[in-house]
């Protein structure tokens, strides 16, 4: 299993140098990837009775920029997108930015995607909020078309693109694509298109069967269901320490490939303490 960190970009501050320290720190510790989230707007609860999402004071570095800056600045740590609201940007413009991305970083961007859930975010974009989850398949499908030719044509539901095409390209001509959610569409997507699954929950018999069905649906698609990748998440806040081990061995069984760590809504008081958790707890999630 590959044990990765979550960027605490809620409670880290936007100095630069700070940022390249955590980055550099979790590499150095051993971690395999660094996973960060991704919202372009956080809406003001001002006017907003019992809003309960992420607000105007939630600090969110941009996914590509920022994984432009670990690209300069790490050799091995894979990045990761945990997920990018795909539906509400412009497909062609992310291909773009993630094929740059994988390239600067020699090959080394996972693109985890979803449909988001603010409502006020989409409006701001432009997007229809209620057309997400058939847009977010056509995306996928041409974003991977876009990044293995140099020119293609595209007709689709809402995408057209006429003998157009990336330069350069990303270097497997190829980006791996995964799945964040829970909802039963979102898993059998995964099994039909995905590269992957990242779940948010403890590995239970909910979970269970939420893999169960990736695999049916990978089977009934003709792939091999052993293809398709999980990526659980350890949050050290939510769940107890005396359980942390457990937690990461059952989701082993049920066949993770990937975890990461997020050490937000720990109590922490600045930002360097993140890194020396996350240096402090490897060695008890690494295989035993």
């Amino acid at each position: 299993m590959r044990i990765g960190a979550v960027f605490p970009q809620l409670e880290i501050w936007p100095d630069p140098a700070v940022v390249r320290d955590w980055a550099l720190s979790v590499e150095s510790a051993g971690y395999t990837h660094a996973l960060a989230y991704d919202h372009v707007l956080g809406a003001s609860p001002a006017n907003r009775p019992g809003w309960k999402g992420y607000t105007d004071k939630s600090l969110f570095h941009e996914v590509f920029v920022l994984f432009g800056y670990f690209a300069a600045i790490t050799t091995s740590l894979e990045l990761v997108t945990g997920v990018l609201v795909l539906p509400q940007r412009q497909t062609a413009l992310v291909a773009k930015q993630a094929a740059e991305v994988d390239v600067l970083s020699g090959g080394r961007l996972r693109l985890g995607v979803g449909i988001g859930w603010n409502e006020v975010e989409y409006q701001a974009l432009g997007v229809p909020f209620e057309q997400r989850g058939a847009r977010l398949t056509e995306q996928v499908d041409l974003l991977r078309k876009l990044w293995a030719e140099p020119v293609i044509s595209y007709e689709g539901r809402f995408h057209q693109v006429v003998e157009a095409g990336l330069n350069p390209l990303p270097p497997r001509r190829n980006i791996p694509v995964w799945f964040g959610g829970s909802a039963d569409a979102v898993l059998r997507r995964t099994g039909r298109i995905g590269d992957g699954w990242m779940p948010q929950s403890p590995p239970d018999d909910k979970a269970r069967a939420q893999v169960e069905l990736i695999r049916t649906s990978a089977a009934e698609a003709g792939r091999d269901p052993a293809e398709v990748g999980i990526e659980a998440r350890l949050s050290l806040g939510a769940v107890p320490e005396k359980e942390w081990p457990a937690f990461v061995d059952g989701w082993r069984e049920l066949g993770a490939t990937h975890l990461c760590v997020n050490t937000m809504n720990m109590g922490l008081a600045k930002p360097e303490e993140h890194a020396a958790v996350l240096r402090d707890v490897l060695p008890l999630l690494q295989d035993r």
